[in-house]
């Protein structure tokens, strides 16, 4: 028997009377642009990386913010192809939008630090290539922007580090893309789990796709409107091939997803997700485990080298087991992925659009007053909006982030070296193994260091 919630998005007359009866002006606009002297009352973004994922992201941007005062006006990309793609996008969304005399212009940037320099842009959107992630980012913060930053929040562990720091010291919000912390299935499974209905939790699985396929390493010549040197930024130089980076023809899955140097594989690339249930639901978004052991599989397939299958086990300071798997099938069946939090009294299995408890009536009860009630969002991208004006911590700010990832990356080097590591999630180091610390980042080309 299922255990089904509905989920709705807040209209904007719900949205406008509910941020009214918490005294929140309802114009996410920072207050430099309150006054007399105020040249608008806009908040502006820019968008870094209008890719697959980073035009889909843009466009929530953009109506989620349109009738509360947030306006798109620069996308950069190293592909001047989609940043093309994406300006129409934008002027297109604002002609309909807005109609006659309202801004419809929007700048289109290669280097995304001439976007950066710009005075009146607020915030930016960054969905690039895992490898990145945390330069952008940190220059983003430092230049004073507000950032939506896709998942996983870096490729390195000590990039994460950086950037918890940065967002702190410049007093920035920045929202992860866990946007699974914003569906009331996933909050309603990690309620139930910390608040006993399960018994005391044992075993908590994490359930994950798997990679397939084979990219061709035949080098081909690049595309003019590519700067692919600029696109492999801090790795090492090697020959251009389609398969390397993104299709040309279309927005199909970029080849990048599969290759070490650019993305870790599943375990990141849905393990930031389903890692990030299990930490949420097992109350250790400060913290993380303290033994890790994993084995994957890594086959000749071309120039994907990622894994494929793989199983991972952690274990925390409470006892808790998380388990990591893949389920054996490929990103198109990712609809199977989701996370399983097991007690002595049953267990609850979480995924998008579904939530399952065995026995069912242990969650037919809703969470009473007085019992643990975690943060609710009911929208991942207004959230992160609306926390730009009130400046308070958004459903997953950087730490979580960074902890979440924390997780996938300690696996991923379990995987590699094969051996059981025992870490200490205070110090955030392994413990008496300098190895295993050596990967905790990787040599960046310069001059992209951070």
């Amino acid at each position: 028997m299922h255990t089904r919630a509905i989920i709705s998005s807040p209209t904007r007359r719900s949205f406008l009377k509910s941020a009214l009866a918490a005294g929140i002006a309802p114009m996410f606009a920072p207050a430099r642009f309150f006054g007399q002297d105020a040249p608008s009352n806009l908040v502006r973004f820019g968008c870094i990386g209008v890719g697959r994922q980073g035009q889909t992201d843009m466009k929530q941007l953009m109506t989620q913010g349109a009738d509360i005062g947030v306006r798109v006006v620069a996308v950069c990309d190293f592909d001047s192809k989609r940043a093309k793609d994406a300006k129409s996008l934008v002027e297109k969304f604002n002609g309909e939008k807005f109609g006659a005399g309202a801004p419809k212009s929007c700048d289109v940037y290669r280097d995304f630090r001439e976007l950066l320099a710009r005075k009146d842009i607020d915030g930016v959107t960054i969905v690039t290539p895992d490898h990145w992630h945390a330069i952008p980012a940190i220059a983003a913060v430092n230049a004073g922007k507000d950032v939506y930053l896709e998942k996983p929040l870096t490729y390195s562990h000590a990039e994460g580090v950086k950037l918890v720091e940065a967002v702190r010291r410049n007093k920035r919000i920045l929202q992860v893309g866990s946007q699974q912390r914003s569906d009331q299935h996933f909050r309603m499974a990690c309620e139930f789990a910390l608040n006993g209905r399960l018994g005391k939790i044992h075993t908590i699985r994490a359930v994950m796709p798997s990679d397939k396929g084979t990219g061709d390493p035949t080098p081909m010549q690049v595309p003019e409107n590519l700067d692919y040197e600029s696109w492999l930024g801090p790795t090492p130089e090697v020959p251009y091939t389609e398969h390397r980076v993104h299709p040309q023809k279309d927005y199909g899955r970029p080849g990048w997803l599969q290759i070490e140097a650019y993305c870790r594989g599943m375990i990141t690339g849905w393990g930031a997700h389903m890692n990030d249930i299990a930490q949420w639901g097992n109350g250790a978004d400060g913290t993380g485990p303290v033994e890790i052991q994993g084995t994957g599989e890594f086959p000749k397939r071309g120039i994907f080298d990622v894994h494929t299958n793989f199983h991972a086990e952690a274990t925390y300071a409470n006892g808790v087991r998380l388990i990591m798997e893949t389920t054996g099938l490929s990103e198109e069946s990712g609809k199977n992925a989701g996370v399983w939090f097991e007690g002595d009294k049953g267990r609850i299995f979480v995924a998008r659009g579904k939530i399952q408890a065995e026995p069912a009536d242990l969650v037919r009860d809703r969470i009473k007053d007085g019992e643990i009630r975690l943060y609710e969002s009911k929208n991942h991208m207004l959230n992160f909006l609306e926390c730009i004006r009130s400046r308070k911590d958004p459903v997953a700010p950087v730490e979580v982030g960074h902890r979440s990832n924390t997780v996938c990356i300690l696996a991923h080097i379990a995987m590699k070296l094969g051996r059981k590591l025992k870490w200490d999630p205070k110090a955030e180091r392994f413990v008496g193994d300098d190895d295993a610390n050596g990967l905790l980042d990787y040599p960046h080309r310069k001059p992209w260091t951070i």
